[in-house]
């Protein structure tokens, strides 16, 4: 994702996030659902975006109504167009329930994924936060969007309808001078100004680009495993993101991302195991 510019709007003309990752009941516990061609990086569909389509379904058959953790582990990149989503309670307690759903496209496996759904109260605030990275100052506007491509001119379709902007002290990458930090700031908002839910967070925490492109340039990084803790229900607007890389060993890179609303609150996290190829 290369080449920041203050230029255009790609956030608006897009369908509602909801509306490109709800499901339609087919039989119990089975539902169908598309995958959108619009929400897709080089031609592959988003594994957030993918895994928030899953836990419609998973809240769908759960007594709760949110997800506030999840492990996906991504099989097989599914080609825009019809999917189905099976989803199947485990557990089914006063607080909490457990969910096993799996994403298939044409009987083949896709997205596996367990998930813990509950209920978040939006009055809750945090009993002790200190063990967070610190939230960087700033407005979505002292941030410049990115034109739809990765460094390797690979599309980035997503980028057509996401609000996405990346805070300059970390897009040296976009001009070949990554600062080696392995570490990305900025902000992201949905389509046309459609406020976050604790849905929605499942994809805003594998929203940012890899920030390994902080290190050097490499191509297509895909996720072999995404866990995402949904903490708050967020206030309305933008999220602040921090994309972070640990180690890169093997071909394979682990990284942490951190989200928070306008407010200052954290309300997602998450950790994902991906592969790489530098050079």
């Amino acid at each position: 994702m290369a080449d920041p510019t203050p230029e255009g709007d790609p956030s608006g003309g897009g369908q509602p996030f909801s509306v490109v990752t709800e499901v339609v009941p087919d039989g119990a516990g089975r539902f169908k659902a598309d995958v959108d061609p619009g929400w897709t990086v080089g031609g592959k569909p988003n594994g957030g975006y993918l895994l928030t389509t899953m836990a419609r379904a998973a809240t769908w058959e759960a007594a709760h109504d949110h997800v506030v953790a999840a492990s996906a582990h991504y099989l097989w990149p599914p080609d825009p167009g019809p999917v189905t989503v099976e989803a199947e309670v485990l557990r089914a307690g006063r607080s909490a329930s457990q969910v096993r759903a799996r994403l298939t496209q044409d009987g083949r496996p896709c997205v596996e994924a367990l998930m813990t759904a509950a209920h978040l109260d939006p009055a809750t605030v945090p009993h002790w936060d200190a063990g967070l990275p610190a939230r960087r100052d700033g407005r979505p506007d002292d941030s410049p969007r990115l034109h739809p491509h990765l460094p390797d001119g690979s599309p980035v379709a997503i980028l057509n309808h996401v609000d996405f902007r990346l805070d300059p002290d970390t897009a040296g990458f976009a001009d070949r001078r990554p600062a080696g930090r392995g570490e990305l700031w900025g902000w992201l908002g949905l389509p046309d100004g459609e406020p976050f839910d604790p849905l929605s967070l499942l994809y805003a925490v594998d929203s940012f680009p890899p920030a390994t492109f902080d290190i050097e340039p490499s191509g297509w990084v895909p996720t072999l495993e995404l866990t995402v803790y949904v903490r708050a229900v967020p206030a309305p607007g933008p999220v602040q993101v921090l994309q972070r890389a640990h180690l890169i060993d093997a071909g394979r890179v682990d990284e942490a991302c951190f989200v928070w609303d306008g407010t200052g609150r954290l309300v997602a996290q998450g950790t994902q195991l991906a592969g790489i190829r530098i050079g």
